[in-house]
Formats: C-alpha cells, sequence, structure tokens
C-alpha cells in the first residue's frame, strides 16, 4: 500500500506491505459545523464568558494584536480581518493597531514573509512588527521565580488581543492561549526560566491543569492581561474546524477540548517502526520545528523499535543553541545529563531528542548532509522508502507498523 507523507512543500511517498501495518493514524471522526472564515466569524460574535471585543476596547486606546510567527500555522490573515471588523465597530483608527509577530526565541520575519502572514492589504493598512527580546518592560517576577520582561510593543498598550492555533505542546501541554504571550513576546531569559520546568514528570503533551509549565504561562498573564483571545483549532488540510474567543482561560479551555476529542487517538499497541511527518511545510522548515512530530511518536513505539521522521530541514537545525548542544555533545546521553544541570532555551529540545534516543533509532529523512546528519545522533536517509526498508531490515519482515502523516498534530495513546 502506498501512502503520502508531507515533505516541504511536495510529498514523498512510501510503500507498506498490508500484513506488516498496524494502521494509519489520522484525527477522529468528530461533528464539524462551520468551518473556515465562518467558523471565525461565528465564534468571534459569540465569545466565551467575556463581552465582545467592540463592547471591550474603547476609542483612542492602543491595541496590540499579538500572533504567530511562519513557524507556526496559524492562517492569521483570515483571522484578523474578524478583530479588526470588531476594533472598528468600536471606533479604533487604524494608526492605534499594532499586529505584534510573536517570535519567542525565533528569528526575525522579511517584510515579504510579514506580507504573507497577514494579507497585501492589512499589511499596507497596520504597522506591522517582530517582537524583540532586547526591548521589554520588566514586570516582576512569578512565584517560581521566571522574569516578567515583555516586549514593549505588548506591555505599554491599553488592550491586548491574542491570536493563535491550539496544538499538542510536547511539554506545555497545549499550544495557544497564554502562550502568545509567555514565551511568545517574552524576553530569552524569562522563556528560558519558564521552559526549564520541561523535566517535570506533570509537563507533556495533553496535560494542562497540573503541568507547571503552563500554570507559570498563566501567571505571567496576571501582570499583562490578555483582554481577549482568538484561537483556533485546525484539521490536517491546515482548515479552520474550530474556533474559539473571549476569555484566555476559558475559551482555551474549550478549544483543548475539542482537540483532544479531535487529536488524542488511541491505539491498541505500540509499533515497531513509526513513519511520521510533521506534515511538510512550514512545520519541517528545520528541525527544531520538527521535533514535534518526534516527540508524539515516541509514545507509539516500541522499546528498541525505529522512528522514521519525514522532514526537509531546508533551513538546518533552526536554532543556535540547539545547534550548539548537538554537535558538541560526545553522545546523545550527555544532552539529558547537560539540561538537568544547566537548563538552557534551545538546548531544551536537543535533550528532548535524546530522550527519545533512549527508547529508540531515528531515521530522519530529510535534506541534511548524511555525515552532518549521523553528528547529531540521527540516522540519515534521502527518501522514505530505503529508510523504511532499512528499518524492516534491521526488526524483521514481520515488523508492525504505524503511520502517523501529521505527527504534529497526533497524540498516539495506548
Amino acid at each position: 500500500m502506498e501512502f503520502s507523507l508531507g515533505f516541504s512543500k511536495t510529498t514523498m511517498k512510501v510503500n507498506v506491505d498490508e500484513k506488516n501495518l498496524l494502521g494509519v493514524l489520522h484525527a477522529n471522526e468528530v461533528e464539524i459545523g462551520l468551518t473556515g472564515a465562518d467558523e471565525v466569524k461565528r465564534s468571534i460574535e459569540n465569545p466565551i464568558n467575556s463581552k465582545r471585543l467592540c463592547e471591550i476596547i474603547k476609542k483612542g486606546e492602543k491595541i496590540a494584536i499579538i500572533t504567530s510567527d511562519i513557524t507556526r500555522p496559524m492562517p492569521s490573515k483570515i483571522v484578523l480581518p474578524f478583530v479588526l471588523e470588531e476594533l472598528k465597530k468600536a471606533g479604533v483608527q487604524d494608526e492605534d493597531i499594532t499586529i505584534v509577530f510573536a517570535l519567542g526565541s525565533h528569528r526575525k520575519h522579511t517584510e515579504d514573509e510579514k506580507k504573507y502572514l497577514v494579507g497585501e492589504e492589512i499589511y499596507k493598512r497596520i504597522k506591522c512588527v517582530d517582537s524583540d527580546v532586547k526591548d521589554y518592560v520588566h514586570f516582576g517576577y512569578t512565584k517560581n521565580n521566571t522574569p516578567i520582561n515583555i516586549f514593549r510593543a505588548v506591555a505599554e498598550a491599553d488592550r491586548r488581543i491574542c491570536l493563535g492555533n491550539i496544538e499538542y505542546h510536547y511539554f506545555a501541554g497545549y499550544s495557544g492561549g497564554a502562550k502568545a504571550i509567555m514565551p511568545g513576546v517574552s524576553t530569552r531569559e524569562a522563556i528560558q526560566a519558564n521552559h526549564s520546568r520541561m523535566v517535570d514528570e506533570k509537563a507533556h503533551a495533553g496535560n494542562i491543569e497540573t503541568n507547571p509549565v503552563r500554570q507559570d504561562i498563566e501567571e505571567t498573564v496576571k501582570f499583562v492581561p490578555i483582554d481577549f483571545i482568538v484561537n483556533v483549532v485546525l484539521d490536517e488540510k491546515k482548515n479552520i474546524i474550530k474556533c474559539v474567543s473571549g476569555h484566555y482561560i476559558d475559551a482555551h479551555r474549550e478549544g483543548c477540548h475539542f482537540l483532544d476529542s479531535f487529536y488524542k487517538i488511541k491505539i491498541k499497541e505500540k509499533a515497531d517502526i513509526v513513519i511520521t511527518s510533521p506534515g511538510g511545510f512550514p512545520k519541517d522548515i528545520n528541525l527544531y520545528q520538527a521535533q514535534k512530530a518526534l516527540d508524539n511518536a515516541k509514545h507509539a513505539v516500541k522499546k528498541n523499535g525505529i522512528i522514521i521522521l519525514v522532514a526537509s530541514c531546508r533551513e538546518g537545525l533552526g536554532e543556535h543553541t540547539f545547534e550548539e548542544w548537538l554537535l558538541n555533545a560526545e553522545k546523545s546521553q550527555d544532552l539529558i545529563e547537560r539540561v538537568k544541570k544547566d537548563f538552557k532555551l534551545g538546548g531544551h529540545k536537543a535533550a528532548a531528542i535524546a530522550m527519545v534516543l533512549q527508547n529508540a533509532r531515528v531515521f530522519l529523512v530529510s535534506e541534511l548532509e548524511p555525515d552532518f546528519v549521523k553528528s547529531i545522533f540521527l540516522e540519515p536517509y534521502s527518501d522514505a522508502q530505503s529508510a523504511y526498508e532499512s528499518a524492516l531490515a534491521e526488526i524483521g519482515s514481520d515488523a508492525k507498523v504505524l503511520i502517523i502523516p501529521h505527527g504534529g498534530s497526533i497524540l498516539p495513546c495506548v
């Protein structure tokens, strides 16, 4: 049987014999009402535990709209027109609005990328800026001693509106909600302090109420209030199938419950071989992003099994500290020891990959040079079929296989 996996802006095929196939993990069948722009409109007009945005905002107030950067699949250009329409109803002028791309620790955008994210018409009308870790306001500390350092344009706004998409996050539980503020528009020092809690056993995908990372994120917002959120859940083709708007916790939690009904997939047993992909561009733009699919796949592979990660990684590793940790470790176990002693943002994802390697081998199908892939403890392949045939030769012709075409979204649960 032939299967297709996203790879950059194209696809890669792999053939798996039916006798080997345990299953292909796709989203659950869920009753979906409106989709796309219609669902965004419905949601913004019917906010959860909140007044409508046009009733909250006052004329003359300075508004910061925080949205995702280019490494996220958030369809800002679909959501923003409805947010701006609400602001217009409240009498807000375009010059009082700033759209802030929440970079976290990611690279800055080109002007063409900003235009792509918001659409040409909005780009011409509204000031669009990247968050800047060097230009911030300090508000104090959370009880876990995380510094609250917020990008100035957000910190000094009268009102903050946060946009985002909700998916599983391997140690914050879920993306979306207050993550637009922390880590979105926070400094590297602040993000580092928050993310250092990833080693806690409660910091894992799908856990929110007792997750120390998420609790710290939401404490930050008490100092920098969020007035309104608009969060979306996307299907595997990146279409909006659910939108939640309103209160930054209540609306977010409703979105998380919907995500679970859709993307938390029960499996009867783990597989010898798991073939996964982040789903193509932009989620496989670099290994830093593609790691999410690898982390979800670890829940589906047997001890000493093989994960085949199909990810272009055209831009390389994607983050300086991540690269430095991977390239300077003599063996993968060193990364786990290092993160326990000296947590560093970027290094944390290198350690997360090492934690996967404790249990399974990882074959990386990418555009990276083979020797470079070997230097970061992964096994290099240029196409999915040869990677799969090598895995079969290693494990045996009766190996059981699970395929996860959108590994960054699907959370397998035995």
